[in-house]
């Protein structure tokens, strides 16, 4: 099954992630605003992984001492997805 959601982030560079899902697994990422070299990595990076799996990886990470990072609110993203899952 698939879903989408396009996710408004806060604390961080970029405006909001638009994710999609394919049974559990992540078809595609794509970072408005923020560093575009960097979210790009992350975005290709991700695609095709467990959304589970990228949950456990980015969950936590901290930029500059924000409390929170593109990565984290990916995960946050994620975990809005998947937690019925």
């Amino acid at each position: 099954m698939d879903k989408k959601i396009v996710y408004p982030t806060q604390g961080v560079c970029s405006r909001a992630i638009a994710v999609e899902l394919s049974d559990g697994v992540v078809k595609s990422v794509e970072f408005v605003g923020g560093c575009h070299g960097n979210t790009q990595g992350i975005a290709m990076l991700v695609k095709g992984m467990p959304a589970k799996e990228v949950i456990a990886r980015l969950e936590g990470i901290s930029c500059n001492g924000k409390g929170t990072s593109c990565p984290d609110q990916l995960a946050r993203a994620l975990r809005l997805m998947t937690q019925n899952d």
